[in-house]
């Protein structure tokens, strides 16, 4: 297939605000409100095409699975980050020990802080590897940190983990979708489906090697677990489904519609490109900011955070450019559907 450049598609999205706040929530191309649309009013005629589609689920694992280079077979999907970190939590002993770094997305961490028999160590991002020792059991970590971008040495940390016996569990969020990500070395992976992906609230993907399959118990197995899922709507399921599938949820069926030309938008592009494309806008508004007397959080991720900022948010919004306040930061993020007015846009605002 020949790819896209992003500029090719820009017509894909109809928003109507200078949006740079993708690490929020992502723009929904016009094919996945399209879908939405269709089985909304699918399911407001009462007819069966508003039931939702499994077969357009699965296609959506299978998109997931080739843009993380994963077998299908280690994809689970659900609704939500924490639930699936909530499953890696419950399997641990009690007594181990989780590493974490400081300041991380709440959701990678809270479902192992709020068990009080497991002992849950922070570390800073930037020596989180060294901080790896033999009595640990787990090191959980997002790829790039929502806060500000700052990108984790995943390769460091997974010698690290190597060297020691432990797993890893990495929450690709912030960065499936712009940055070419491999699941595959890891025990676990976690990825909300509604920012860089595209999709809509509701859609979350968790990544097991098959492995670590064999110490996840599926707590919350439903009958779209079993091996045959028609023949497991009542009473106990006969078998769970070989692979990642035995923990699935059942799926958000308005978001899996979403999903799934929103991936196939991804491929048609190709995540090299958007890499690329994302990255220069994000390193065009630093150099701006640098023109402007303003330093921004080191890092290269196109997510840009600006300390200090964060009360200018407001004032931005009301201007029609929509960006975040995260930890005291003033944050935009650059995606596929901006350009390079955008950020001169944001940067004028700032100035002003």
């Amino acid at each position: 297939m020949d790819l896209l450049p992003p500029e090719a598609v820009r017509g894909e999205f109809a928003h109507s605000t200078t949006y740079l706040n993708t690490a929020t929530c992502g723009v929904l191309p016009r094919g996945a409100v399209t879908e939405v649309r269709r089985l909304a009013e699918a399911a407001g005629a009462g007819i069966p095409a508003g039931f939702g589609d499994f077969d357009r689920v699965n296609r959506v694992r299978e998109a997931f699975a080739r843009l993380v280079a994963v077998a299908p077979e280690r994809v689970a999907v659900g609704s939500a980050v924490a639930t699936h970190v909530g499953l890696i939590s419950a399997s641990l002993p009690a007594g181990a020990e989780v590493l974490c770094p400081e300041g991380d997305f709440a959701s990678v961490i809270n479902p192992f802080v709020v068990r009080d028999d497991l002992k849950v160590r922070f570390a800073p991002l930037e020596s989180l590897a060294e901080a790896v020792g033999p009595g640990t059991a787990l090191v959980a970590l997002s790829a790039v940190q929502s806060a500000d971008g700052r990108t984790a040495d995943l390769a460091a940390i997974r010698a690290a983990t190597a060297a020691h016996g432990a797993r890893m569990l990495v929450d690709a969020t912030q960065a499936a979708g712009w940055l070419p990500f491999d699941a595959a070395p890891y025990e676990y992976t976690v990825t909300a489906g509604y920012k860089w992906l595209l999709a809509s609230r509701g859609v979350s993907y968790l990544t097991v090697s098959e492995e670590a399959q064999h110490s996840l118990t599926p707590l919350h197995a439903g009958w779209v677990a079993a091996e045959s899922m028609w023949d497991a709507t009542y009473g106990p399921m006969p078998q769970l489904a070989h692979g990642a599938r035995r923990f699935d949820e059942s799926p958000a069926f308005l978001g899996y519609h979403a999903a799934e030309p929103s991936l196939a938008l991804l491929e048609r592009i190709g995540v090299a490109a958007v890499h690329a494309h994302d990255s220069a806008l994000a390193a065009r508004y630093r150099a701006g900011l640098a023109r402007l007397g303003h330093e921004p959080v080191p890092g290269a991720s196109p997510i840009v955070s600006v300390p200090g900022l964060a009360d200018r948010q407001s004032g931005l919004l009301a201007a029609g450019i929509v960006t975040a306040a995260r930890a005291g930061n003033l944050r935009a993020s650059f995606h596929l559907y901006n350009t390079e007015a955008d950020v001169d846009r944001l940067l004028n605002a700032l100035e002003g």
